[in-house]
């Protein structure tokens, strides 16, 4: 048997071929016992028909042994010929050969390649950080939008409920009424500021 391991045609077949080759050994001896066993049955079987046959099943069976050892000798003799073969020319795979999960390997990279793709990882990991800070401001952006959202839902809420009290003391309108109150408070400042003006003159004088 090969003592080479040939593990990429291993790779490539889910079985070493020397396993095969063994195999295959195996079940040709396991024939050639069968066939010896069978004839021997034949030629004991015949010997019987025979009266006063002097030949014993004793000597039968060294016959048997002894041509199965000739046998096996020359099949063992052919079969490391045949095993030669098929691991040469069958069961190997030239070395100009890759196998489609090696195809990777075929063009071997330079240093600077490794440099050039180096740098565009470090590109990569940069802008996957810059973007995942953009998402976290995103979020936080988000966040104060829905607490602003949720302020003026409530302010919104106080000027229905100060209506409805509008309307429930008789004010028809109450943005109207909050605009004349405005107007009001504005002629009210108004007046505060010319009375302290006068008030100053007058001390002054």
């Amino acid at each position: 048997m090969s003592v080479d391991p040939m593990t990429y045609e291993a790779q490539f077949f889910g079985f070493t071929p020397q396993t095969c080759m063994l195999r295959i050994y195996i079940a040709f001896q396991d024939y050639l016992f069968e066939v010896m066993q069978a004839v021997e049955q034949v030629i004991l079987k015949k010997l019987d028909g025979i009266p006063d046959c002097d030949i014993s099943p004793v000597q039968i069976r060294k016959c048997t042994e002894k041509f199965l050892c000739f046998m096996k000798g020359h099949f063992d003799n052919l079969f490391s010929k045949m095993e030669q073969l098929f691991l040469q020319l069958i069961l190997c795979i030239p070395s100009n050969i890759l196998l489609p999960e090696d195809k990777c390997k075929e063009t071997p990279y330079s240093e600077e390649d490794f440099q050039h793709l180096q740098k565009e990882i470090e590109q990569l990991q940069e802008k996957y950080k810059t973007e995942l800070c953009t998402k976290q401001a995103l979020l936080a952006e988000l966040e104060e939008q829905k607490i602003v959202q949720a302020k003026l839902k409530q302010t919104l809420t106080f000027f229905d409920e100060l209506q409805n009290v509008g309307r429930d003391h008789g004010t028809s309108d109450f943005r109207e009424s909050l605009v004349s109150l405005v107007q009001n408070s504005r002629k009210l400042q108004n007046i505060r500021d010319g009375v302290e003006k006068e008030s100053k003159r007058l001390k002054i004088s």
